[in-house]
């Protein structure tokens, strides 16, 4: 049994404070147990006590300010970011500009631990791990705006337009410089409190926010759980605030219930695999009554409704360490040996080969944030968008070493394959639905051209008159003889930040949801799919699932929590005006009506009916939309711009066996279209 004692107490602050960095100083975390960093042989023998639960030292991190750093050294990027070295925060409204220029070594990145993973292009099952975690990562210092700033080249202050030296800053007004001090609106006073009030501690640390936090809720079921994919948001939010260590703690403690292993039946899932939740329970210590401890017991799905394992935890998990690093500039954390291990865990169950022809990653209906029967098993396009991010930032936080070369490899061919695969067969549009209204059935051979035997019968009365004449989007799901053609609003607003659409495609999305608007926004944003199952289709796929019921829950319901992937995707488009307008729409009504979990209706006008209230990634989906249409800068972080070398790489070999053509030139045209 292993088990590792919490000491740390900490508190969370809020923080406005300008931060800068310095090399080689102590650093204020401090790792975990030595225990912890098991052998590849170990790995199966890993266990917790009969209890299921494990106590884990939780250290506190210093807050960390709002900042902004770009870093050059980017694993496995092409061309240095034309933003390196320089810290800026953007005012909005009537307030003056501001920005921080802060020199940043260009080695920001050498304090890592050794990873070695020793793979081939089809295993992964071998993990080594080599050397401490006694290194010299990289601290933050925080420095007051009014403190003297020395005038040099490397730190310096400018306001609108001018540079100040720390001899003349203390001549501006103290409202031009503090620009983070924006009025805010009731709803976003409210929603913050709400915030802060929805946050789990466990051992005197923050360690992420409780689904909802309904205080005249007398059954929270799991509502009162951390749920990984709902924490995403609260942790955007506290990262775009300047509060760090709530998500690094977050990040660090589901990093440890990774290698527990629960059952089903006696049956136990794929190792590396992530829990859907977990909670903070106290419990007696020792059997003795009168002391107790806190433990963390986690969901991987053997408590939940349908008894279904969530693939989508893992991707989200890697996403968020991703976005944790670019916007706080703590890259030692995603370079520690236990993280790299953890990553290549995730990456173990993805890549792993299996019977499956398709690129794309097969999972089980229920297993995504549509956690119910909804008819999107095999390869739902949710899971390809956050598959195919989860990858790009897997390959950009891996440890560059000659052991890491062919598991970076096998992510460039997966990248590839599923990038034509999904702009290839997932989109439609008027052309491609012509294309479709006049296939052919029956076609064998390597050459032919309805590849998956699509019936054009197929095609519902309801999408000729709802495709708009310009845009277009990715459908929900593609298999044998099948193609759903409901519009998933999670999908294809992450095939827009990761850029798996081309870029045409990426603004035929949001085109589509432009003209579409009553359909997919209406008054409240936005809906999770469209449109409904209703009548005998409804019956035959949801099971008549009585809280599915057609325009509620995940069956055409409106869920506000999409508000800030909507605002990330507009942003990266050029086009904030239409997340403006969304959240405005839902400003109107989230405070006024308790922040409930999703709406109801055809055009969600009605509170759902079995919707919680004070709804914690309701809220953060809110907050985090605010900030990032008023420092849109923050928001190049967290999406991803085309990269065009994966339109060089072939996985096929189909040139090899002189067969056919490679698709990769096809993939090329797309981008030049």
């Amino acid at each position: 049994m292993i088990t590792i004692h919490c000491f740390a107490n900490s508190t969370m602050k809020s923080s406005s404070r300008i931060l800068l960095f310095r090399r080689n100083l102590p650093f204020s975390g401090c790792p975990l147990p030595k225990s912890h960093h098991f052998l590849a042989s170990n790995l199966s023998n890993f266990r917790i006590n009969s209890d299921h639960t494990c106590k884990f030292r939780s250290c506190p991190l210093q807050n960390l300010g709002f900042r902004r750093v770009i870093d050059h050294t980017q694993k496995f990027s092409r061309v240095p970011s034309p933003g390196f070295g320089q810290s800026r925060v953007i005012s909005s409204g009537n307030v003056r500009r501001l920005s921080v220029i802060s020199s940043v070594s260009s080695d920001v990145r050498s304090f890592s631990t050794s990873v070695e993973t020793r793979v081939n292009d089809k295993n992964f099952e071998k993990i080594y791990v080599q050397g401490g975690m006694n290194v010299k990562p990289l601290v933050v210092e925080r420095i007051d705006i009014d403190e003297t700033i020395e005038n040099n080249e490397e730190s310096r202050i400018e306001v609108d337009g001018n540079f100040l030296n720390g001899e003349n800053v203390k001549g501006v007004d103290e409202s031009e410089v503090l620009i983070t001090k924006r009025e805010e609106s009731e709803a976003e006073k409210e929603a913050w409190k709400l915030l802060q009030d929805s946050v789990v501690m466990y051992c005197g640390s923050p360690i992420g926010t409780m689904a909802a936090n309904d205080p005249g809720d007398k059954t929270p079921l799991n509502y009162d759980q951390v749920f990984i994919r709902d924490f995403v948001p609260s942790a955007l939010a506290f990262l775009l605030k300047g509060e760090g260590e709530i998500v690094r703690n977050f990040l660090l403690h589901t990093l440890q219930l990774q290698s527990w292993e629960k059952t089903v039946d006696c049956y136990s899932p794929g190792q590396g695999l992530m829990p859907a939740s977990f909670k903070v329970r106290t419990v007696p210590l020792d059997g003795n009554n009168e002391a107790h401890e806190e433990v963390l017991d986690p969901d991987f799905g053997e408590s939940a409704i349908g008894r279904v394992a969530p693939v989508d935890s893992g991707l989200w998990w890697i996403i968020l360490l991703r976005a944790y690093g670019k916007i706080t500039g703590d890259y030692t954390l995603q370079e520690r040996v236990d993280v790299q291990t953890g990553i290549k865990l995730i990456l173990n169950l993805c890549l792993t080969d299996g019977f499956d022809m398709f690129p794309s990653l097969l999972v089980t209906d229920g297993s995504c944030m549509i956690d119910r029967r909804m008819g999107i098993h095999g390869h739902p396009l949710e899971i390809q968008a956050l598959f195919y991010s989860a990858l790009r930032c897997s390959r950009e936080m891996l440890t560059q070493n000659d052991a890491s070369i062919n598991l970076v490899r096998a992510i460039n061919n997966r990248l590839s394959a599923l990038s034509f695969h999904i702009r290839e067969y997932y989109w439609v549009d008027m052309k491609k639905i012509n294309e479709i209204y006049r296939y052919k059935t029956e076609e064998y051979s390597t050459d032919a051209t309805n590849k998956f035997n699509i019936y054009p019968d197929q095609i519902p009365s309801w999408l000729m008159d709802w495709v708009p004449e310009e845009g277009g989007y990715l459908i929900g799901n593609l298999q044998p003889a099948h193609m759903d053609f409901r519009f998933f609003t999670l999908g294809n607003l992450w095939s827009i930040i990761s850029s798996l659409g081309t870029p045409k495609q990426n603004q035929g999305i949001l085109d589509t949801i432009q003209a579409k608007w009553d359909d997919l926004v209406g008054h409240m944003p936005l809906k999770i799919c469209y449109p409904a199952l209703e009548y005998e289709e409804w019956r035959i796929i949801t099971g008549s699932d009585p809280k599915n019921t057609p325009w509620s829950y995940h069956n055409g319901g409106s869920w506000p929590t999409l508000l800030w992937q909507f605002t990330l995707a507009c942003i990266k488009m050029g086009r904030p005006e239409l997340a403006r307008k969304a959240v405005a729409d839902a400003e109107k009504r989230l405070a006024v009506d308790r922040w409930p979990e999703y709406y109801d209706t055809r055009n969600g006008r009605f509170i759902g009916k079995q919707s919680r209230l004070f709804q914690t990634w309701t809220i953060a989906g809110y907050l985090t939309s605010k900030m990032l249409l008023e420092n849109p800068e923050m928001a190049a972080l967290l999406f991803w711009e085309e990269d065009y070398d994966l339109l060089e790489i072939c996985v096929c070999g189909l040139s090899k066996t002189g067969r056919r053509k490679c698709s990769r030139f096809a993939a090329r045209s797309q981008i030049l279209v």
